[in-house]
């Protein structure tokens, strides 16, 4: 439920301060292609967990009463692709409670020095 909030609430409102004016939209396209990118192998990759791992086997579900242990393994593969980027998420996200304040006054500093060399011109 939590990792979608990863771009509304965490990397946009981060963009918006440390990213110059120039460069945002840039960055926002950037950053949903590489998100996008990584997200359109899910699927595929879980079948492919599911399969190898746990022993999915699509013949043996009964199109009408389903299959138990076929969800069990459908299930473990999507936990384990699950794990991985929620991991790579908290590996990656947390230092930034410590370097975003940082990061965040010498963008203002930039952008401070970049008007007033504009306006010495």
């Amino acid at each position: 439920m939590t990792i979608s909030w990863n771009s509304t609430a965490s990397n946009g409102p981060m963009f918006a301060v440390v990213i110059p004016s120039k460069h945002r939209t840039m960055i926002y396209a950037f950053d949903r292609a590489f998100e996008v990118s990584f997200s359109s192998f899910a699927a595929r990759v879980v079948g492919i967990v599911a399969e190898n791992l746990y022993g999915y086997d699509t013949k043996s579900v009964d199109p009408v009463l389903g299959s138990a242990k076929e969800a069990l393994a459908l299930s473990k593969g999507l936990f384990s692709m699950m794990v991985l980027p929620f991991g790579l998420c908290c590996l990656f996200y947390t230092p930034l409670y410590w370097t975003f304040k940082k990061d965040r006054e010498n963008a203002r500093l930039a952008s401070i020095k970049e008007i007033e060399m504009i306006s010495n011109t």
